[in-house]
């Protein structure tokens, strides 16, 4: 028998391992979780197509065209900023009182904060209304600790590969939703050209449609989500127990009981059924996997935030100059593609490739997919908007789409890296609260950036290009720290 060089990350049982044959997913409560995930995407992909056009009719750049993606950058990233302040909280409540209550919060945070959006006529109003959004947004790490929950290490790559389905949907109808119906006293008179409702508020309508859209997810969760933390504590039990009643005799207060919650915390280890504390949680593979999670979602959003951005900035500035129902229809053919190239091909590449291969690919195919903005711009100047620039656009699309497979990648790593069960909303928040800090950093890095070029035309207006690849390398480098075969605690 050959020799086989065996260390800490080499699987045991390898051959019993290959025999595995596959869990079949849990359709039922699979089918719901992926319902209820089309609520992120249609709710912040639907601003999209028409957010620069927002930016210039509030007036708060004054007519100044380079002032735009400034504005537009820092909407994503407060977003992103509140998000960050509460995101962990929310993850490590529901392994305590469990995911549906946290996701029902968000459901109907989604939904007011929509609302709001639409309502809102001043820059200051757009900014409480995605502050809001992001405060209340619990759902992220949640929904990942879920699907976690209801799978096991045969069928998760297979669960991730229909994951990124629900999200390319909403993301192919927020666009659709946001760049048809902004404005629709304009665009649609003979239906709408009589409200005066729709005139003072014009975009009103897109906004509309994914907040009920979330109202109706917080009802599916409430009669339909199973709970999956197996014991999860009622929130007033919570209060009672961490505000003890008082003893009146003060000899007695050192053998008071601890509250329960506190003393699972304190006591709690990776072999037992109970979540960590937090400063347990952070071990290397938490860190590693987190910080890989954080620097894709950099390149990734710095790319989603000045990709509608160019689309709409006017060619003589380095755009394209198109309309927001154009870039609507550009943005939902990515989320198309991208739902059916994740359902048919991560699955297959996963296996082929590996974790780690699979997401060395999705970064690497980055780097050209960043350096299609100056391509377009310079055909779209010397040669106008022919068939050569869309083929260019199709291409850009194209390796987007082939990007996302990174994040089934690290998704897998990061539940491999949670040390129990019991701490996966808690290890899952943890990255997302990385994921959110660097997407706060990211859209307004890049649009200032981008309005800084079109102002002062640095390095011949290509210095914003040049730091979306610098984001990309960052993003590769860390994925290098990965290993070969994901944790198994």
């Amino acid at each position: 028998m050959p020799f086989q060089q065996v260390d800490e990350e080499t699987p045991l049982l390898v051959s019993e391992q290959l025999r595995k044959s596959r869990t079949p997913l849990p359709w039922g409560q699979f089918s719901i979780i992926l319902f209820l995930q089309l609520s992120e995407p249609l709710t912040s992909q639907v601003i999209s197509p028409f957010a620069p056009q927002l930016i210039r009719d509030i007036g708060i750049t004054n007519g100044d065209e380079a002032r735009v993606g400034y504005y537009v950058g820092l909407l994503h990233s407060l977003f992103f900023a509140t998000e960050a302040l509460t995101v962990l909280h929310w993850s490590r409540v529901s392994d305590h009182i469990g995911r549906k209550p946290v996701i029902i919060l968000g459901m109907f945070g989604l939904s007011i904060s929509m609302f709001c959006f639409g309502l809102s006529k001043t820059f200051w109003g757009l900014v409480l209304s995605r502050c809001l959004n992001g405060a209340l947004n619990g759902n992220i790490g949640v929904m990942k600790s879920l699907v976690a929950e209801i799978t096991d290490s045969t069928n998760m790559p297979h669960a991730y590969a229909y994951l990124p389905m629900a999200w390319s949907t909403g993301g192919a109808l927020g666009p659709l939703i946001g760049g048809t119906l902004e404005r629709p006293a304009e665009r649609f008179p003979n239906i709408f050209g009589q409200s005066a409702f729709f005139k003072t508020y014009p975009y009103f309508l897109p906004c509309a449609i994914p907040a009920i859209f979330s109202m109706v997810c917080l009802f599916v969760s409430l009669f339909f989500l199973k709970e999956t933390v197996p014991s999860p504590l009622r929130f007033g039990r919570i209060i009672n127990r961490c505000h003890p009643q008082r003893n009146d005799s003060p000899h007695n207060s050192e053998t008071a009981p601890k509250p329960a919650l506190l003393e699972a915390l304190s006591h709690s280890s990776p072999n037992d059924g109970t979540p960590l504390p937090l400063r347990a949680l952070l071990t290397p593979q938490v860190l590693i996997a987190a910080s890989t999670y954080a620097t894709t979602s950099l390149m990734d959003i710095a790319f989603r935030t000045i990709q509608p951005v160019f689309f709409a900035t006017p060619i003589a500035l380095g755009g394209l100059g198109l309309t927001p129902p154009v870039i609507g229809k550009i943005l939902a053919s990515f989320g198309i593609l991208n739902g059916l190239f994740q359902v048919f091909c991560f699955a297959r590449l996963h296996a082929w490739l590996g974790t780690k291969g699979t997401y060395i690919l999705g970064v690497v195919a980055a780097i050209p997919m960043m350096m299609t903005f100056p391509v377009i711009s310079l055909l779209v100047q010397s040669q106008g908007l022919n068939i050569t620039v869309w083929f260019v656009i199709g291409l850009q699309v194209f390796l987007s789409v082939v990007l996302c497979i990174s994040y089934g990648a690290v998704f897998i790593y990061i539940n491999g890296a949670a040390p129990n069960r019991a701490s996966l909303g808690a290890t899952n928040g943890i990255a997302q609260l990385v994921v959110s800090i660097m997407r706060a950093i990211g859209p307004a890095a890049v649009n200032s950036t981008w309005s800084l070029c079109l102002e002062k035309h640095y390095l011949g207006g290509w210095l914003v290009y040049y730091l979306m690849v610098s984001m990309v390398l960052l993003a590769l480098g860390s994925g290098m720290l990965l290993p070969k075969n994901v944790w198994k605690n």
